[in-house]
């Protein structure tokens, strides 16, 4: 499986993983930031960015595919989608993961009848209804939906928009959405034993904030950072709080 990889900075290693739609380019202030302090890798994950597209897209090979490209102790931190893979490959290498920072993610992205703390099936449905015919303005009403109720949206939104196709048209998006569909990693959590940490706004209307609290219940070692104001992206609407966090976080677990 062949991923794109930037990289920038020394010292431990701490990989980030994006959401999806986007790319490894939407980590890139924290990124800057994080570099003085590590070595930091931005990823862009199959059929994003710049990472060519895969027939189906498992969390779990792409964990596998992830470990095989970094074959060294990492710190991992993931966001939404990029949290999801992030979960399976503290899973499957727990030798590898020292720690994991879960951003605005969740073990099922669908309501069901025991997982209220998700979207309703219809509203991940429709975003993939519309990729085909109406590919760029579905992906900038998703990035709206993410900053939904944050201070600033305008300005968090604009910026992102900016970069949105900085590392070449996405190809495997609707393989991606099928993941999140199915997805239900409930029952596996209690088996990841690196400390976690869980960043999450508390007005996500993707993963509602419900989600990272009972993820804080579930995992063995977790700490829960919430963010009163911010929706579905703080490392963007909140950006100085997040990164302090962030590197609070990745410094008491090394």
């Amino acid at each position: 499986m062949e991923l794109f990889v930037e990289t920038r900075g020394r010292g431990a290693d701490v990989v980030l993983l994006h959401g999806w739609g986007l790319h490894g380019g939407v980590f890139d202030r924290v990124a800057d930031a994080l570099a003085r302090h590590f070595c930091v890798h931005l990823v862009d994950l199959p059929g994003h960015g710049a990472s060519p597209a895969l027939d189906s897209f498992s969390a779990e090979k792409i964990a596998d595919a992830l470990a095989g490209r970094f074959p060294w102790p990492v710190r991992v931190a993931g966001w939404s989608l990029g949290g999801f893979i992030a979960q399976h490959w503290a899973l499957r290498h727990p030798e590898q993961v020292k720690s994991l920072a879960l951003i605005s993610t969740s073990p099922c992205f669908v309501r069901r009848p025991d997982w209220p703390h998700a979207q309703e099936r219809k509203a991940i449905e429709s975003v993939a209804a519309t990729l085909d015919s109406a590919f760029d303005k579905t992906l900038e009403q998703f990035l709206a939906l993410q900053m939904l109720g944050a201070p600033e949206a305008r300005e968090t939104l604009r910026a992102v928009r900016e970069q949105l196709f900085a590392h070449g048209r996405p190809s495997g998006l609707h393989s991606a959405l099928d993941l999140l569909l199915e997805c239900d990693s409930r029952r596996l959590l209690p088996g990841i034993l690196c400390p976690t940490g869980l960043f999450h706004g508390a007005r996500d209307a993707i993963t509602p904030i419900g989600a990272a609290r009972w993820m804080s219940e579930q995992l063995p070692f977790a700490t829960l950072y919430e963010f009163p104001k911010a929706s579905h992206a703080p490392f963007l609407s909140h950006e100085t709080e997040f990164v302090e966090r962030l590197i609070h976080h990745l410094e008491t677990t090394a």
